[in-house]
């Protein structure tokens, strides 16, 4: 079901200036919601919900059924700029991952470039076949890689590597892939896309409230330590996606920093 007309969706992979409201999601007992004033929810399934934070900046969520923390709801970030769209994690399954490439393709008509999981968990690659499927290309970091490798998760296409960083262009402006430690995972990588001075943090980087989470692949002495090194490359980011919650700005990393000190 979209929210909103076809008309407003269609700007969005320019920079024309549209209204956006604030608009807050009951879901499965929870608020799914973002902490920006201007953001509005333009797509919505069962699975899959798609926040517009701004010209250049979706938030996806999807859903993933755990053991010990119930359905949780993960976000991934969609960039697009002049027809061309980038996706850090998939949604957490091949339907939902479906329903993103329907989104990006048919209504924003963008060519998806590239898909980039920043750690090698489920809520990252959960619905990779599919984007392997419709031939669009997978970025990873090494690390990543060999994680994915050691857990016998396998794909029908092999994913592009690389080692402490990665940029590639999306309509001709620069994005940027990152690693700067070891936090919740030991391949944890960030994305950065310096026209909009917004970062993906993934599952590195704490909603404000948020508890420790999922531990069982972390290094909880470094967390903090990697955490700053990111705020001091980018003291005044003024977008931040979580790997779980609300966005906000630096007030994030902050928590972070603070929480696993």
């Amino acid at each position: 079901m979209l929210f909103s007309v076809v008309g407003f969706l269609l700007h969005s992979c320019n920079d024309a200036t549209n209204k956006r409201n604030q608009t807050d999601q009951l879901v499965v007992g929870q608020t799914v919601k973002t902490s920006l004033a201007d953001s509005t929810i333009v797509y919505k399934t069962d699975n899959l919900i798609v926040h517009r934070l701004s010209n250049h900046i979706y938030q996806h969520i999807s859903f993933l059924n755990t053991n010990d923390f119930g359905r949780v709801a993960c976000n991934g970030m969609l960039v697009v700029n002049d027809k061309e769209a980038l996706v850090f994690d998939t949604p957490t399954d091949d339907d939902s991952s479906l329903g993103l490439i329907n989104f990006v393709t048919k209504i924003l008509n963008c060519n998806i470039i590239g898909v980039i999981p920043t750690h090698f968990h489920g809520d990252c690659v959960g619905g990779l076949e599919t984007f392997n499927e419709y031939s669009i290309p997978a970025y990873s970091s090494n690390k990543t890689l060999e994680l994915l490798e050691a857990n016998g998760k396998e794909f029908s296409k092999p994913i592009n590597g690389f080692d402490d960083s990665l940029t590639l262009n999306i309509g001709g402006k620069r994005i940027y892939m990152e690693y700067f430690g070891e936090g919740h995972t030991k391949d944890n990588v960030i994305g950065y896309f310096p026209l909009e001075n917004a970062i993906f943090g993934g599952c590195l980087i704490k909603e404000v409230g948020a508890s420790k989470g999922n531990l069982e692949d972390a290094n909880l002495t470094e967390w903090s330590n990697t955490v700053t090194k990111l705020k001091q490359k980018y003291p005044s980011l003024k977008m931040v996606i979580p790997g779980h919650g609300k966005s906000g700005g630096i007030e994030l990393l902050d928590y972070t920093i603070e929480l696993f000190q």
